[in-house]
């Protein structure tokens, strides 16, 4: 365990979390960068590409604000690559509304939230882990409005 001195005090750097934020329009996630809390945090959208997986790597998305023209988008590093798993969504407007929404494992590689029926709202959070050099296992919640949309895409 290590510790390191902050301004108000100490902190263990074990436990401290790498955040990316404010990365424009696009942003290629690295490997050593696995672990990171990787922010939607731009109205006009942002693209994440993920990594080549390798086993065990991970990076959570969470929407800081919400998209309001493209899109909040992960892709996969290649075509080969693919996202298994799933998500629940509910709509922001109607209490009771929910949906379940499954990436295949085998054609999906992106998920792709364009701010309405597809998530995208504001909270939406989800993780992404490798559980193989071709596959990310994806689980978490999207936030969407209106009648819910499949969010996972095959390009």
């Amino acid at each position: 365990m290590a510790l390191a001195r902050a301004t108000d005090g100490i902190f263990i750097t074990s436990e401290h979390r790498n955040v990316i934020a404010s990365v424009g329009a696009t942003r290629t996630l690295k490997a050593n960068e696995s672990g990171s809390l990787c922010l939607f945090d731009r109205a006009a959208g942002i693209v994440y590409t993920l990594p080549t997986p390798i086993v065990g790597m991970r990076f959570e998305f969470l929407v800081t604000v919400a998209v309001t023209s493209n899109a909040h988008k992960v892709i996969t590093a290649a075509t080969t690559q693919f996202l298994l798993g799933g998500i629940i969504m509910g709509d922001v407007t109607v209490a009771t509304s929910g949906d379940y929404f499954e990436a295949n494992g085998t054609t999906h590689v992106a998920i792709s939230a364009a701010g309405t029926t597809t998530g995208g709202l504001l909270g939406e959070r989800y993780e992404l882990t490798a559980i193989s050099t071709t596959q990310w296992v994806i689980h978490g919640v999207c936030h969407g409005a209106g009648t819910l949309a499949d969010p996972f895409a095959t390009s």
